[in-house]
């Protein structure tokens, strides 16, 4: 594959690597090793933006890349969550493509060649490697087909065959420059959570197409932050009262945002879905800072963040090219 450079213009990266971390100085080294032995390393332009780690991070990243002539380090100063953190690293991005990579993360030698090439094969301005899982081949995740009636995410079936997705998978989203500056990037009041399924809503409006490739292979370890025992493994599935706050209140928000017409009804059916969860919570774990956490603040939050709502249906409304009518459901 003979992939020209961004624009064509010499010494222009055509992919510009942004990896967010936080606390990520275990997971670095094979990440950034992983990268550097890219088939199109040349082309890569690489940030590691960094969340103000106290570990050692920036120390660690800066190590890695030493003699790297398209890689630095971005240290933001505070931690600005997932979706700022991405913005601000984006801003200071030169390539053709971004494409947001977790630190947990690392990839074939051909990953990116081959996912750039479908992309540019297939007519897509978004796509994603097969994710794999850590430590063998087995499939995690494939990306998301389309929302069910409760408005929550359904996920594509695993598939030997590359094609239109309707949610990129979040830890490794590559998308075209131009594209992420005019949907607006990942929404900074989302924080973490649910900010690919928000920014993939928006490509897909916009009258873009993503795309997965399941010949570009990628592999993650996943969980790392509320599940990081057991090493490159899971071994325990656990999550946390905070984490269950931003999913929920950024599942409703997205929906609140996104939908035009038809959908709006998957409001109302979440919110009582998730009423009945916290009920069950609260039976189960008999614990109220959990179903208050979890659950009430996340209605009170999306109450308090209505203005912003509206305005983001504004803006939204204004690079709309598909409606309700024809969005996929899964």
């Amino acid at each position: 594959m003979n992939l020209p450079c961004a624009g064509g213009i010499k010494n222009t990266p055509l992919v510009s690597v942004i990896i967010l971390n936080y606390n990520g100085s275990r997971w670095l080294g094979r990440c950034l090793g992983s990268l550097r032995k890219q088939t199109i390393f040349d082309k890569l332009e690489i940030l590691v933006a960094d969340n103000a780690s106290p570990d050692g991070s920036v120390a660690v990243a800066e190590e890695l890349m030493k003699g790297w002539d398209k890689g630095r380090v971005i240290q933001h100063g505070a931690n600005l969550g997932y979706c700022e953190g991405n913005n601000r690293a984006a801003k200071q991005a030169r390539g053709t493509y971004l494409f947001f990579l977790n630190n947990d993360t690392w990839l074939e030698d051909s990953c990116l060649e081959r996912l750039i090439s479908t992309v540019q094969e297939m007519g897509a301005q978004a796509g994603t490697p097969l994710m794999l899982n850590y430590e063998d081949s087995s499939i995690q995740s494939s990306g998301g087909a389309g929302y069910d009636i409760f408005g929550l995410m359904s996920l594509e079936s695993p598939s030997d065959l590359r094609r239109e997705i309707f949610v990129v998978g979040g830890c490794s989203y590559l998308i075209e420059r131009q594209l992420f500056e005019k949907v607006g990037g990942f929404d900074p009041v989302f924080y973490m959570y649910a900010d690919e399924y928000d920014l993939s809503w928006r490509v897909w409006i916009s009258g873009a197409v993503a795309i997965l490739d399941t010949q570009a292979k990628l592999h993650h370890r996943g969980a790392a932050a509320v599940n990081p025992t057991g090493g490159d493994k899971i071994l325990e599935t656990r999550t946390s009262d905070t984490k269950r706050y931003y999913t929920n209140r950024n599942c409703l928000l997205l929906l609140l945002k996104s939908c035009q017409h038809i959908l709006l009804i998957t409001v109302p059916l979440q919110a009582l879905l998730l009423l009945f969860e916290a009920v069950i919570a609260l039976m189960i774990f008999r614990r109220w800072t959990f179903v208050k956490r979890a659950y009430l603040d996340a209605f009170l939050s999306c109450w308090k963040l209505r203005n912003h709502i509206a305005a983001e249906r504004r803006r939204i409304r204004g690079f709309r090219r598909r409606s309700d009518s024809v969005k996929p459901m899964g």
